[in-house]
């Protein structure tokens, strides 16, 4: 079992919540720092790094400074098959399920397969199911696919459904980078319900009432990010409701 999976279920096993924080490297170094000092001081689970559009050089760069302030799991969020960096600790091998396009299907995984398979990082095969959170995002742009509509809990239920079966062994579920609505803790009940693996959520979750209700419904995982970005407090609220919630919630 890859070691991102083993601290999850830890994580659950315990009775609790993760929270991880998605850092965009295409930010400015400085505010990489602050972000990694909040996540540092408010005891983040996770850091995520990545984006639908990283330029050249940066994600190296970024790892560097991440790695260098942060203990916790460093984990890749890909956005091509170029954003491979052993300084991190794995990556999520992402299939875009929700979508039909072929490259980010299995194309893009084909070309990064060979390389992935000589590093020692810890990968991660996850099902990413983009749900429409009430806007066009970069992933849906970059992509050139539709998310899954945000009032149709049983065709996310299915996809998530398919990902199990195909052997995936965690559900991503994001409404993407900003999203005006975060994703609906039906839908969220719905695929837990379906599917018992290890449940990422992310995509529009501004507030402390959108973490407890996705908490609540059944994410292992909430990933914050813009917000983060634009709200430096936020890390703080959200790692609040992850701290606060412990046995009250048994999904």
């Amino acid at each position: 079992m890859s070691n991102l999976l083993q601290q999850i279920y830890t994580i659950k096993n315990e009775h609790k919540k993760g929270l991880a924080v998605l850092i965009d490297p295409d930010q400015p170094s400085e505010s990489v720092l602050n972000i990694v000092q909040l996540c540092k001081s408010h005891l983040i689970d996770f850091i995520f790094v990545g984006g639908s559009l990283v330029t050249s050089g940066v994600l190296s760069k970024t790892l560097q400074i991440i790695k260098s302030h942060f203990e916790g799991p460093v984990y890749i969020f890909p956005g091509n098959e170029f954003m491979i960096d052993e300084q991190a600790d794995g990556i999520l091998f992402l299939s875009l399920l929700s979508g039909r396009n072929p490259e980010y299907l299995i194309g893009k995984q084909i070309v990064a397969a060979p390389t992935l398979a000589k590093s020692n990082l810890d990968i991660v095969p996850t099902a990413y199911l983009l749900i429409d959170g009430g806007r066009e995002t970069s992933v849906s742009y970059i992509s050139n696919t539709k998310p899954i509509p945000a009032d149709k809990p049983d065709i996310a239920s299915a996809t998530a459904l398919a990902g199990k079966l195909m052997g995936m062994q965690c559900i991503y579920m994001d409404a993407g980078s900003g999203a005006l609505h975060c994703i609906s803790p039906k839908m969220i009940a719905q695929v837990k319900k379906q599917v018992h693996l290890p449940l990422i959520i992310g995509g529009g979750i501004r507030n402390a009432e959108a973490a407890l209700n996705a908490y609540k419904a059944g994410a292992d995982i909430i990933v914050i990010g813009n917000g983060a970005e634009d709200d430096k407090s936020l890390i703080q609220t959200i790692a609040n409701v992850r701290n606060t919630i412990g046995h009250s919630i048994e999904v």
